[in-house]
C-alpha cells in the first residue's frame, strides 16, 4: 500500500477489503460500526458501505475502540504485518520488541529504555502511529498467542493462560471473552486435534502468506547446522524434511523442530492461514506455513519462542509484493518463477549470529561449521535429556569472552576480533538486537575494530531482518549473480540492484540459491550431513 493521506488510505483499504485480497490479512483490520466486530481484509462476509467501517493498523487499536474479533474470519489467525521489518521508526522498533515479549519480561520501562525514549514519549508515539500504546499491543499479542495455543495445541487451558503471558487465569478468561466474545473453552472447541509430535512436545502451526518457499529455508539452515545444537531431518532420498534446534530463553533452554506444512487441502471449513484446520466457515483452502513441535523449560517462554521462529522463517513478509518487483526485471524473472515466495533466514539469538558470522568470515561453510561445532562442544552448556538427549546450547558471549581462546583456531586477528566483540556484547558496550534501527545496528558493529561492512550487513540481514540489503561484496553472491545473468563485480552489481529496492535482501537470497541448491544436492547424494536428526 503506497497511498498517503487519511482519506486516500481509507479508500485504498476499502478497495482491498471489497476485493477480499488475502494478501493483506494481518496488515490491517476492518472494524464494522453496525456489528461492533473487526475482520481480516479477506473476510467472506458482505462488505459494508465505506462510511460504515473504520480501518485500524493493529488489532490492539480495534480492541481499544470497543470492537471484537470476527468469529467467521478469525483475524487473529493470520501472519503478522511485514510493515515492522520495513519501517525504521520508533514505533516499528518498539513493535518488534513487543512481539518478542519484552513488555512481559521488562515492562514498559524496559521497552522504553531499549528504544531510548521515556515511557510517556513512547506511549504517545505508539498511540499516534498505531492507535494503541505498548500495554495494549502487548495485551493483544497475549490474546493472539492464547488463541493460537487454544486452537492449535492440546495444552491444558490453565497452562495456556500462563504460557500466553497472563498473570492469572481470571485475567486470561476476561481478556479472551472481551477480545473474541467467546470463553477459552468455546475457542478450544473450534479446533481439530493437532498432529502428534511425540516425546511430549507441544504442536503449533504458524501461518505464512503464499507462495512460501519453506523448503528453501530448511535446506539453507541444514547446510549451516551444528551437531548437538541443531538437528536436520531427512527422508530416504536425503531430502531435508525438518530443521530443529536448541535455544536459550529467559525461562531456560528450549527446543523446537519445524517442518513445512503439508500442501494438502485442509479439512472442510478450514481458513487459509489459520492455526489449525477446522476453524471458520470458508471453503477448503491450502494450509501454508510451518508446523512446529516445541519443548520449553518455562511455559511463559512460548510467545518469545514463537516470535523467534516466525522471524527465523520470515513468515510475515508479503511474498507477492517482493516477487512482483523482482519478477518485473527480465534478468530475474526466470529465478522468481522457479522459486516463488523465497524467504530470508532470520535468527533466534542475535549474539549467536554475530559470533558465528565472525568465525565464518573468509572460510568455506564446511570449515566454519567445523570451528563452530568445536566451540559448541567445548563451551556450550548441556541441556536435560527431556529437551534433547546429548544437546548443548550455543555458548554465551560471556563464556566465549572468558574461555574462547582455549577453543578458537585460525588467524590471530580473527580470534582477537571474536574475543573483543564477545567481551563488548557481554559488558553491554556493544548492543545488537532486532529492535534496533538499521543505522544504529550497523554503526555499533562498524565501530568495533575487526568488523567490516560485509559482517555488519550480514548480521543486519539476519538479526534485524532488514529486507533491503545486498551483500554485493560476498563472493558467493557475485558468483550467483553471474549465473543469473547479472553484473559480476561488486560495484556494478550494487548499482544494478537499485532497481529492485526495497527488496535487495531477497535478491541476495536469489543469488545464493544456486550455491545452496548444489550443496543440498551433494548432501542428499551422500547422506552424510553431520547434523542429521537421529529421530
Amino acid at each position: 500500500m503506497t497511498t498517503t493521506g487519511p482519506d486516500a488510505l481509507h479508500a485504498e483499504r476499502y478497495r482491498i477489503a471489497a476485493s477480499r485480497d488475502a494478501r493483506f490479512d494481518g496488515q490491517f483490520v476492518t472494524a464494522v460500526h453496525s456489528t461492533g466486530i473487526y475482520c481480516r481484509p479477506s473476510c467472506p462476509a458482505r462488505t459494508p458501505r465505506s462510511a460504515g467501517v473504520t480501518f485500524y493498523g493493529t488489532s490492539a487499536a480495534a480492541h481499544l475502540a470497543g470492537y471484537r474479533a470476527c468469529k467467521r474470519c478469525l483475524p487473529e489467525a493470520t501472519p503478522g504485518s511485514p510493515e515492522w521489518d520495513l519501517r525504521e521508526d520508533v514505533a516499528a522498533r518498539a513493535v518488534r520488541l513487543v512481539l518478542d515479549g519484552v513488555v512481559e519480561r521488562e515492562g514498559v520501562p524496559g521497552l522504553a529504555a531499549r528504544v531510548g525514549y521515556s515511557e510517556r514519549q513512547l506511549n504517545r508515539i505508539m498511540t499516534e502511529e498505531l492507535g494503541a500504546g505498548p500495554k495494549a499491543l502487548s495485551r493483544a499479542h497475549r490474546a493472539q498467542t492464547a488463541r493460537t495455543l487454544l486452537t492449535g495445541s492440546d495444552l491444558p487451558v490453565a497452562d495456556v493462560a500462563f504460557a500466553a503471558g497472563f498473570a492469572s487465569v481470571r485475567q486470561f478468561n476476561d481478556t479472551v471473552r472481551e477480545v473474541f466474545a467467546m470463553t477459552p473453552t468455546e475457542l478450544r472447541s473450534r479446533r481439530s486435534a493437532p498432529p502428534a509430535a511425540g516425546d511430549g512436545a507441544l504442536n503449533v502451526h504458524l501461518p505464512a502468506r503464499p507462495p512460501f518457499d519453506g523448503q528453501g529455508l530448511l535446506e539453507w539452515h541444514a547446510l549451516h547446522a551444528l551437531p548437538g545444537l541443531e538437528q536436520v531431518g531427512t527422508d530416504d532420498a536425503g531430502r531435508v524434511t525438518s530443521y530443529g534446534r536448541l535455544l536459550d530463553l529467559p525461562g531456560g533452554p528450549a527446543w523446537f523442530r519445524a517442518s513445512v506444512a503439508g500442501d494438502a487441502v485442509a479439512a472442510p471449513g478450514a481458513v487459509a492461514g489459520a492455526v489449525t484446520p477446522g476453524e471458520g466457515r470458508r471453503s477448503p483452502r491450502t494450509r501454508t506455513g510451518i508446523d512446529v513441535a516445541v519443548r520449553v523449560t518455562a511455559l511463559s517462554d512460548l510467545p518469545a519462542l514463537v516470535a523467534r521462529v516466525r522471524a527465523l522463517f520470515d513468515l510475515d513478509v508479503d511474498p507477492v509484493a517482493v516477487d512482483a518487483v523482482l519478477g518485473s526485471v527480465p534478468e530475474l524473472a526466470p529465478a522468481v518463477a522457479r522459486v516463488p515466495g523465497l524467504r530470508l533466514p532470520g535468527s533466534v539469538d542475535a549474539h549467536e549470529v554475530v559470533v558465528r558470522t565472525l568465525i565464518g568470515q573468509q572460510v568455506s561453510v564446511a570449515a566454519a561449521r567445523t570451528a563452530q561445532t568445536r566451540l559448541v562442544a567445548a563451551l556450550g552448556a548441556p541441556v536435560s535429556d527431556a529437551l534433547l538427549p546429548g544437546g548443548r546450547l550455543f555458548p554465551t558471549v560471556a563464556t566465549i569472552a572468558e574461555r574462547g581462546r582455549e577453543v578458537l583456531r585460525g588467524p590471530v586477528a580473527r580470534v582477537d576480533t571474536v574475543m573483543r566483540v564477545t567481551a563488548a556484547l557481554a559488558d553491554g558496550s556493544l548492543v545488537v538486537h532486532g529492535g534496533q534501527s538499521l543505522d544504529e545496528l550497523r554503526a555499533g558493529l562498524l565501530a568495533v575494530r575487526g568488523i567490516g561492512p560485509w559482517t555488519a550487513d550480514y548480521v543486519a540481514l539476519r538479526v534485524r531482518h532488514h529486507p533491503d540489503l545486498l551483500l554485493h561484496s560476498d563472493l558467493a553472491v557475485r558468483n550467483g549473480a553471474q549465473e543469473l545473468g547479472l553484473p559480476g563485480t561488486a560495484r556494478e552489481l550494487s548499482l544494478w540492484s537499485e532497481r529492485v529496492a526495497p527488496w535487495r535482501s531477497y535478491l541476495t537470497m536469489h543469488c545464493w540459491r544456486p550455491i545452496v541448491d548444489r550443496a543440498t544436492t551433494r548432501a542428499a547424494a551422500t547422506s552424510t550431513d553431520p547434523g542429521k536428526d537421529p529421530r
